[in-house]
């Protein structure tokens, strides 16, 4: 299946530098019901977003104009808890397209992979002097060709396993990859249907 495709991502930054922030705090458990990936980000931090009255809080970053980016900037281990793809649904949905941070849960790295988002992951010096920057409201961009974050004329660079950068380049998930080598496979199928004709009715064995 095909994504929208990412090589260069500028955007000012959206800082919460909140550790461990478990899935269920990206997209709580209640609105799980839906299977379609749609309206998830209505509910992204809803916890935090939203208080208890469902009055809007004022107080928190992404309801702040000046914090209106489509770039993330979390604390260590974000997306930890439970395995839900939600969290990715509905950091997409919302108009996330990547997140940096020191780490990430395990799973929730490789969701965010599968759905088009770039989890970047830098050192905590870097980290720290991003955060400084972004404090700013500065423009930050993401270059996925050179693997480097510029803000300020500051450079980081960032490390990307390349099966993972070709596919978010292309816009490609597993499927997609698969699908590009169609011409081959549709050939495989062909020759080994013909070559089914010639197995043998029966096989003989020999004995002992």
């Amino acid at each position: 299946m095909s994504k929208k495709k990412i090589n260069i991502i500028d955007s000012s930054v959206v800082p919460i530098p909140i550790e461990n922030i478990d899935t269920d705090q990206i997209i709580p458990a209640r609105f799980l019901k839906a299977t379609s990936k749609l309206n998830f980000g209505e509910n992204l931090f809803r916890d935090w977003r939203f208080k208890s009255n469902n009055k809007i809080n004022k107080d928190f970053i992404l309801n702040n104009p000046l914090f209106n980016g489509n770039i993330l900037l979390a604390g260590a281990n974000f997306g930890c808890g439970s395995s839900r793809e939600h969290a990715p649904w509905a950091l997409l949905d919302f108009g996330i397209k990547s997140v940096i941070s020191t780490s990430f849960a395990d799973i929730f790295y490789n969701n965010c992979f599968k759905n088009g988002i770039l989890p970047i992951v830098v050192d905590e010096t870097s980290r720290d002097e991003i955060s400084a920057l972004a404090s700013e409201a500065a423009e930050l961009s993401i270059n996925l060709e050179d693997q480097s974050i510029i803000i300020h004329n500051k450079v980081f660079y960032f490390d990307i396993d390349p099966y993972r950068k070709e596919c978010l380049v292309k816009g490609l998930d597993d499927v997609g990859v698969t699908l590009e080598n169609g011409d081959a496979i549709y050939n495989y199928e062909q020759e080994f249907s013909k070559n089914l004709w010639n197995v043998p009715n029966k096989i003989k064995y020999k004995k002992d």
